[in-house]
């Protein structure tokens, strides 16, 4: 059966032509990858992921970040959050940077870590818990050992990496949605490849 639409002056229906059809498709594929409540514990979740992932030494410099994201808050505002958050400034190298406590009760402030950290740890953990990885479309299915899901998808969080939309983890399975309509390969591929390299 053909498709049709009504044309502008009411005519009855027209076929719908090649364009019509990819405009059809582009809006049914699209995604918003970019998308933050306005609310108070959507912002502290960002200015934590924030400070995780970058050396912040100034709230002028966290505004400019937030900013980025499309969060307009006063310093005001901001200083509110930085005491709710427990953050407190803490030296890394030569450089004194915010830092948030770490999860699951641990107090201890926790600087941003560098990309090189970040990966090694990602690497590790891939090789130590990455028991299979398989994927259709967008979605890459990984299996873990028992109980260790939620540390392998910590680690795909915190690793920012672009291809990646996010990941929902259960007990020894993890979810991971790729930012790419076909990104389900590349990024399995990517994570068994991490998990063959030879521990140093």
């Amino acid at each position: 059966m053909t498709n049709r639409r009504p044309d502008a002056a009411g005519r009855g229906p027209r076929p719908l032509r090649d364009a019509d059809r990819i405009l059809m498709q582009d809006s049914v594929y699209s995604c918003t990858v970019t998308s933050i409540p306005m609310t108070r514990a959507a912002r502290h979740q960002r200015i934590s992921d924030l400070l995780e992932r970058h050396a912040v030494g100034s709230q002028g410099q966290l505004l400019d970040l937030l900013e980025e994201d499309g969060i307009s808050v006063t310093q005001a505002t901001l200083s509110r959050d930085l005491v709710d958050l427990e953050a407190v400034k803490v030296r890394r190298g030569r450089q004194l940077v915010y830092a948030v406590p770490g999860e699951g009760g641990d107090a201890t402030p926790r600087p941003a870590q560098d990309v090189v950290e970040v990966s090694h740890r990602l690497a590790r953990l891939c090789q130590e818990l990455l028991v299979s990885a398989r994927y259709v479309g967008n979605q890459v299915v990984l299996r873990t050992p028992p109980g260790a899901a939620q540390f392998l998808a910590s680690a795909i969080d915190r690793s920012d990496a672009p291809d990646i939309l996010g990941t929902i983890a259960g007990d020894d399975t993890i979810l991971v949605i790729t930012t790419e309509i076909d990104g389900g390969a590349a990024t399995a591929g990517r994570l068994l490849g991490l998990a063959a390299e030879p521990e140093h």
